[in-house]
Order: structure tokens, then C-alpha cells, then sequence
């Protein structure tokens, strides 16, 4: 059995935050945001606001954040190294994950979030905030999931193409 080396290991890492987090974004795009659609407005928003105040824990924060660092160390290495086996790969497992997960969740689904938290749920501003929300914010996060899922199919091919090598 081969030793695995740390850029793999750390690929290894990066490959398992982008599983976490695009499964926790694939909840929301295949049923959470239909659920709560089905809901009076007061109540989607109400239910939204407290997902919204929730998430910020470190079991979501931690793979989250983490897997965005790990993906700049990656990168770097991955360019450094450029003529190693399967640095494309990762390379693009790390551009996909941090321009297509992070920067995604940071530039608009953020907004967003803030945008309904500063709405009383009950009033008519939110119901139109609402409205739109359910459509903006699953869109984008149809992008986040895809671009996580994406990630870790390319760290999974730049893996198998290192070991094959070695």
C-alpha cells in the first residue's frame, strides 16, 4: 500500500467538505424551499428567518469555511505543481468549490438572507420579499449545489488519476 501524501490528504479533505455542503445545499433546492413555499408567507419567511439565525453554527460553518481554505492551499499547490498527474483536477475542484460554492453563498444568497431578516414577517413588504426570495435565492443555490457537486467530482478524479501515477 502506497503512502498517501499530504496534498492528498488535503484533497481527501476538500472533496469531503464539498459532499457535506452540496448535500446541505441539495436539500434546499430538492424539497426544503418547496416546503416552506407551500407555507403562508408570514410563516415561510418566519420559518426562513430562524434557518437563517441556525445555520450559523460550526458544524455548517466549520466544512463550509473549512473546505473554502482548503481550496486555496489546493489551488496554490495545484499550480505550483502543475505537471504533477491530476493538478487540473484539482485545481478545478478548488475554483469550482470557492468561485461557484463560497463566493456564490457570500455575493447573493447572503444578501438575501439579510434582506429577509430585516422584514417583520407579518407585514406586506414581506410578502413580496418573499415572493421573490423563493425564487432568487433557490436559483443561486441551485448554482451552489451544483458547483459543490461539481467539486467533488473533480477532486475525486484528481485523486484516482494521482494513484494511478504513483
Amino acid at each position: 500500500m502506497k503512502k498517501m501524501h499530504l496534498l492528498d490528504m488535503l484533497a481527501l479533505a476538500a472533496a469531503i467538505g464539498s459532499a457535506l455542503i452540496g448535500g446541505a445545499f441539495f436539500a434546499f433546492s430538492s424539497f426544503v424551499m418547496a416546503a416552506l413555499g407551500k407555507l403562508p408567507p408570514p410563516q415561510g419567511v418566519a420559518a426562513m428567518q430562524s434557518i437563517n439565525l441556525v445555520v450559523i453554527n460550526p458544524w455548517f460553518l466549520t466544512p463550509f469555511l473549512g473546505t473554502a481554505l482548503l481550496c486555496v492551499g489546493v489551488g496554490i499547490a495545484a499550480v505550483v505543481n502543475w505537471r504533477e498527474p491530476g493538478s487540473l483536477y484539482l485545481l478545478a475542484g478548488c475554483l469550482l468549490y470557492f468561485a461557484g460554492t463560497f463566493l456564490v453563498t457570500l455575493l447573493f444568497n447572503v444578501p438575501r438572507n439579510e434582506a429577509l431578516a430585516a422584514v417583520v414577517p407579518e407585514s406586506p413588504a414581506a410578502a413580496q420579499l418573499w415572493a421573490d426570495y423563493l425564487i432568487s435565492w433557490t436559483n443561486w443555490n441551485h448554482v451552489r449545489t451544483v458547483a459543490a457537486i461539481a467539486a467533488l467530482a473533480s477532486f475525486a478524479m484528481a485523486l484516482r488519476i494521482r494513484a494511478l501515477a504513483e
